[in-house]
């Protein structure tokens, strides 16, 4: 054919952007997201090179604030990023670690041995990301200064004064087009500051928020000990000491602190250089092998005779663990820029091998420890096997019943789960009410009796004994426990719908403990909600709100200036016909629902303990402290 194509592919039709331009136009493939997390991401990038300091040995103090104009500043008393000429680019070096994607100190491993900040992308992406970002670089007895805008010096490196002091001192502010919120989070970095603490025994990290006048300092003499005394605080440990290990082979450092508690959940954290996997990894795996192995190993030789039809598994192993696995390597092979699993093969053998000697030696030499510790695995077994049993009975059951689905849900017609939302509804009254108003295409609806089980003081064969949660695990489809699978869930919106008052605050609580202790994952995919129904119903003349507060309600009220307009107060979604049910919580266009997200899964973990657990005194301190926050108590 002659014919020329209008849509020719020519190198005219190439692309190229300069500089950091890529980073301002796909900022999600180097931060994750543009919402919070990303956000975020950027102070934990800018930590991480101050900790690289720390890693170097030559760093003891880092300083975040949060500023009241909005930016913030993130300072340590390193060595300071070199102002020199970079022979290769002819511009300082400063310039081009700031301007240049994979350019810093890590690739040579002279200048770090072990880091976090592997790739040499995090200042270069934190200024392209910024609308301003100022530098002061403190060494060689002089203090340098530098501005960037939008990723690009505008002005020059000045020496600003004399300095016997060292370090590096950054303040941004994220650009406001690209992020949907710039509000830095004083406890959100808390967080990972605190880690970073405990990580690094002896660091002092100061927080200081400028706008809300709160300041912390985190150091830890104990490191990860620390750590997992601070996992544990609120629970009863099954042993007085925290077992721990710290040793270095071919040039991997490996420390690993960990303590069993009377509770029936795991709580494992892993880091790698000081970066949080939270997807593990190979060092995670190489940890729960060792550990399944040595326990076994130890019941097979003290407890042979008795219980000989048991045989411990992974999970009966971890029943009630706080963990910390921190392993420093030069060369971390991570999947992705935000770090979050590691993929060294070699890594997993040799954890596996360290910790199943170590932990073998330590067992022989404290059998007190050892028999406490195989008594749990057994009782865990025990229970584990009870669950497998109520499991398949349930499983029975319902497909008597109704094929897989339990008789109390309403399912919708559609069947790719995208497009699917699950309403859990507390209360069969309500149920009903749902069931008429929904869209019965996309919207199912499952009716909840009263207060579901308290999984926080359950195991799992307790837990598969109570219907409530047995419909719950059959109408979502994952399963739990060793069998979940969130690729399995039939929607990818599952929605807690409960009353407005403390009954129906209870009952979410209730339903949240289950869902992160059991079905994590679904909130990590972002696929848990809870209904906002509306607190009040105003009608004056022709005119009708729904509203949501008190303050809205009173807002509403002056703007009326009408005395007669009525006024109706739910205080249960009972209370609302099919049609107000629609308008307000189902209805797509005019509902408001909260995501339920997990920005902290440590302090999560600690409210979950504090609020569901068993010891009474700190959800005792914990009422008292926030008494003064509750804006509606329904007595």
């Amino acid at each position: 054919m002659n014919k020329k194509n209008t849509n020719e592919y020519t190198a005219e039709s190439i692309t190229a952007l300069k500089d950091l331009e890529g980073v301002r136009l796909r900022p999600a493939m180097y931060i994750g997201d543009t919402n919070t997390t990303g956000l975020h991401h950027l102070v934990y990038e800018l930590v991480n090179n101050s900790i690289d300091e720390v890693l170097a040995g030559v760093c003891t103090e880092i300083l975040v604030k949060i500023n009241k104009s909005g930016s913030i500043t993130i300072a340590d008393n390193g060595r300071g990023i070199p102002v020199d000429i970079h022979k290769e680019t002819k511009k300082p070096a400063l310039e081009v670690v700031m301007t240049m994607l994979h350019a810093g100190g890590k690739f040579d491993k002279k200048t770090y041995k072990v880091s976090g900040g592997l790739h040499g992308v995090g200042l270069s992406v934190v200024n392209a990301l910024s609308e301003w970002v100022e530098v002061v670089v403190k060494r060689d007895g002089k203090s340098y200064f530098q501005r960037y805008e939008y990723g690009k010096a505008v002005t020059t490196i000045k020496q600003n004064g004399k300095s016997q002091e060292t370090g590096t001192i950054i303040t941004f502010y994220p650009d406001k087009k690209i992020f949907e919120t710039t509000e830095f989070q004083y406890e959100v970095i808390c967080t990972r500051l605190r880690e970073l603490a405990f990580l690094n025994k002896n660091l002092k990290i100061k927080i200081i928020d400028e706008i809300t006048n709160k300041e912390q300092t985190f150091q830890y003499e104990g490191g990860i000990v620390s750590f997992v005394e601070f996992l544990n605080k609120n629970k009863s440990t099954l042993h007085p000491n925290v077992i721990y290990i710290n040793k270095q082979q071919h040039n991997i450092q490996a420390e690993i602190a960990f303590q069993y508690n009377d509770g029936y959940l795991e709580n494992i954290y892993s880091f790698v250089n000081d970066i949080n996997t939270i997807e593990g990894g190979t060092h995670l795996a190489g940890f729960r092998t060792a550990l399944t192995r040595a326990i076994n190993d130890y019941f097979l030789s003290k407890f042979n005779g008795k219980n000989s039809d048991i045989k411990l598994g992974g999970e009966d192993t971890r029943e009630g663990l706080a963990a910390v696995i921190s392993i420093k390597i030069p060369e971390p092979q991570f999947e992705g820029q935000t770090k979050t699993k590691l993929g060294n093969s070699e890594v997993k053998g040799l954890l596996d091998s360290l910790i199943y000697e170590t932990l073998t030696s330590y067992f022989e030499e404290n059998p007190a420890v050892a028999r406490l510790v195989v008594d749990k695995c057994i009782l865990a077994a025990k229970a584990r096997e009870a669950a497998r049993k109520a499991r398949d009975l349930t499983r029975r059951k319902s497909a008597l019943e109704s094929g897989s689905l339990p008789g109390k849900l309403a399912d919708c017609q559609e069947r790719d789960p995208s497009k699917c939302e699950l309403f859990i509804v507390e209360g069969d009254s309500a149920g009903g009410s749902c069931k008429m108003a929904r869209s019965r295409e996309f919207q199912a609806v499952l009716p909840v009796k009263g207060k579901i089980l308290n999984v926080e003081k359950a195991r799992l064969d307790k837990i598969f004994s109570n219907n409530e949660i047995t419909t719950m695990i059959m109408a979502i489809g994952t399963g739990i426990g060793e069998e979940f699978n969130v690729d399995k869930t039939r929607y990818h919106k599952i929605i807690i719908m409960s009353d407005a008052d403390v009954d129906g605050a209870h009952i979410t609580c209730l339903m949240l403990t289950f869902f992160y202790r059991y079905m994590k994952q679904l909130i990590e995919k972002g696929y848990l909600y809870i209904a906002m129904p509306p607190l009040y119903r105003v009608k004056s003349g022709s005119k009708l709100f729904y509203l949501y507060s008190d303050e809205k309600l009173q807002q509403a009220l002056q703007e009326l200036n009408n005395p007669n307009a009525e006024v109706q107060r739910y205080k249960g979604l009972g209370e609302m016909n099919p049609e107000q049910l629609w308008e307000t919580t189902m209805d797509r266009e005019n509902r408001k629902l909260k995501k339920v997200t997990i920005e902290d899964a440590i302090r999560a973990d600690e409210i979950f303990t504090i609020l569901m657990g068993d010891q009474v005194q700190p959800r005792r301190a914990f009422i008292f402290e926030h008494a003064k926050d509750v804006k509606n108590l329904d007595i």
